[in-house]
């Protein structure tokens, strides 16, 4: 890309010419410094043991694989549970939102007293993110968008799957209610 040179007028009377790089560079040097590493990533892997259309979540791994064929699977990076609040077991997916509002589970209200009610779908605050899959078996887990893409990738949540909006919104194309869900831990 071609460097735009720039004058600026000195009070002296002299004037400096001074060489910047143009915006595209500047977006290209931040990508290359600020990049996520490869394994951060959502990308198609080998993948054996389940059949097409199983979503597995591998908490100690901090990734969901979504089962697209025999031997293959898209492996997203997810946030999980932190300790003493991630769960193992069989679900089903039961319902799908996008933007979804938020009502914050009892457990949760007891840790953040000054929660609203309900936090409306598509607010800044609201944790849900893009979308939610809720789950089977009471409806206190779900699979969902986040406000907070630096938790990808911890142990970070009181037991939903997080995940980048754009991700969730690529899973949420690819599944329908009733996915089997799988989390190990």
């Amino acid at each position: 890309m071609p460097l735009i040179s720039i004058g600026i007028e000195m009070s002296s009377g002299g004037f400096l010419s001074t060489r910047i790089l143009s915006i595209g560079a500047c977006v290209l040097l931040s990508v290359l410094v600020f990049a996520a590493s490869p394994g951060a990533a959502r990308e198609t892997v080998r993948f054996k043991g389940y059949s097409a259309g199983t979503i597995v979540i591998k908490t100690n791994e901090r990734r969901l694989y979504y089962v697209t064929s025999e031997g293959e699977a898209i492996r997203y990076p997810v946030g999980v549970g932190k300790a003493g609040q991630a769960w193992a077991g069989r679900a089903t997916i039961d319902g799908k939102y996008v933007s979804p509002a938020w009502q914050a589970p009892e457990s949760i209200r007891k840790d953040y007293a000054k929660l609203p009610p309900i936090v409306p779908g598509g607010s800044p605050s609201n944790p849900m993110g893009a979308a939610a899959m809720t789950l089977s078996g009471g409806g206190q887990y779900a699979i969902h968008g986040t406000n907070n893409p630096g938790s990808i990738g911890g142990f970070v949540s009181h037991g939903c799957i997080r995940m980048y909006n754009q991700d969730i919104m690529d899973l949420y194309a690819r599944v329908s209610v009733g996915t089997e869900v799988v989390v190990l831990r």
